[in-house]
């Protein structure tokens, strides 16, 4: 495998990542309001919608991811890259002049397409990285992700004054300028005689979850990998309705809350996962993240103040260690020719957990607030369901781990 050295070019693929999750956050502070008033119902109505205009993104993303990684594994990441981000400045544009809530709809549904790119992006980590770097690389994709988030929700916060359409015009601008500078500086990491020949069966999501079998017992980290996102997707998705009707925050205060959230979890995956990961080891790094997710699930439904939001924003940030850690595991089992393959994968599993999530907390947020009005433990009910995934998530990683031996350790855990 011929390894690419520019940092040109792993810029590109960080500010890539990073830029589609600024699109996905940028619209999360305004989102409640936008949605309230284009549908035409007050805010509390509007978290029943809110899932659902999610999932649109995701269930492109879900259908999309495998096509996206079995070409570029065929014609290699760059072409596949470079069209995805231009594609996504486009439909920004499209988003912006949207004039009503179908066309909100429609156009998270375009972008879930072009947002499939994460699953070409995380191919090229995955070619250049070695056995020893690879989490720490894939932990760079968690920071640049959490960046994105912090940079996201803290313009769509800060322009909320100039209306909730104005960010969708500057991720627009944002997009169209990486676009311009990766035809510059980013080079091809799949060498012509690594290609593969494309093949439909491999392309669609469902093939795609079918090729999971491929990996013997570590194919239940895949469901390990679905059930953290789909916790994850509690946090996500009720974040801002939690925040506003329990704590009455502003818009700017949810912006401001969700830009600390991704300050810590750029500083976790970007410079301490590398670190966690050499001292714990994979298997154990995982296991610490998840451990920590029960507890964090628990208490973010506990908690009465608004400050203890931001309290338990760090330790929340930690779990942030798992995805990295499982995806170096699973990746050091195949060939560099099959990282476009496997990365689509899990790409497909996280789209499937941010369609099913999103609508399913909302449901259990919408529905218990209102059985048990004025209740705390109402309104926390989707983050003890969480909690519960969480120790399953747990359990399940701990039997499909038994005795794995990780690359370059002599060592049975």
């Amino acid at each position: 495998m011929t390894l690419i050295n520019s940092k040109s070019a792993l810029i590109f693929i960080l500010v890539t990542i990073c830029l589609d999750s600024i699109g996905l956050g940028i619209i999360i502070p305004s989102f409640p309001t936008l949605i309230s008033e284009t549908a035409h119902v007050p805010l509390g109505e509007a978290s029943q919608y809110f899932g659902w205009v999610m999932g649109a993104y995701a269930l492109m993303q879900f259908v999309f991811s495998p096509l996206i990684g079995n070409l570029s594994d065929r014609f290699g990441r760059r072409p596949i890259l470079l069209i995805s981000v231009l594609g996504m400045s486009l439909d920004y544009m499209v988003m912006y002049y949207a004039p009503d809530l179908f066309w909100l709809v429609l156009g998270r549904a375009v972008s879930g397409i072009f947002g499939a790119s994460f699953t070409s992006a995380s191919a090229y980590i995955a070619d250049i990285s070695t056995p020893e770097k690879r989490a720490q690389n894939f932990g760079m994709i968690g920071a640049a992700f959490g960046i994105g988030f912090v940079i996201g929700p803290a313009i769509g916060g800060l322009l909320s004054d100039f209306g909730s359409r104005t960010p969708f015009l500057v991720a627009s601008f944002f997009s169209m300028a990486n676009f311009i500078y990766g035809l510059i500086v980013l080079k091809e990491s799949l060498p012509l005689e690594n290609r593969r020949k494309f093949e439909w069966k491999r392309s669609n999501p469902f093939g795609a979850l079918q090729q999971i079998k491929r990996f013997e017992k570590l194919k239940f980290l895949f469901l390990v990998s679905f059930l953290t996102i789909l916790t994850t997707m509690c946090v996500h998705s009720t974040w801002n309705f939690y925040s506003m009707e329990k704590f009455h925050w502003t818009t700017k205060e949810v912006g401001i809350s969700l830009a600390v959230v991704g300050v810590c979890f750029g500083i976790v995956q970007g410079g301490l996962t590398g670190k966690i990961v050499g001292k714990l080891g994979q298997k154990n790094a995982a296991k610490l993240g998840l451990f920590l997710s029960i507890f964090v699930l628990i208490g973010m439904g506990l908690i009465t103040q608004g400050w203890m939001m931001y309290a338990i924003i760090l330790p929340y940030a930690l779990t942030g260690i798992v995805d990295p850690a499982i995806r170096s595991i699973v990746s050091g089992q195949v060939q560099s020719n099959e990282q476009g393959e496997l990365q689509g994968i899990f790409t497909s599993l996280m789209s499937l957990a941010e369609i099913m999530g999103p609508p399913l907390f909302m449901w259990f947020y919408y529905n218990f607030k209102t059985s048990v009005p004025n209740s705390n433990l109402g309104l926390g009910t989707p983050f003890f369901i969480a909690a519960a995934i969480a120790l399953l998530t747990y359990m399940l990683i701990n039997w499909t781990l038994k005795g794995y031996t990780e690359q370059g350790s002599g060592a049975e855990d």
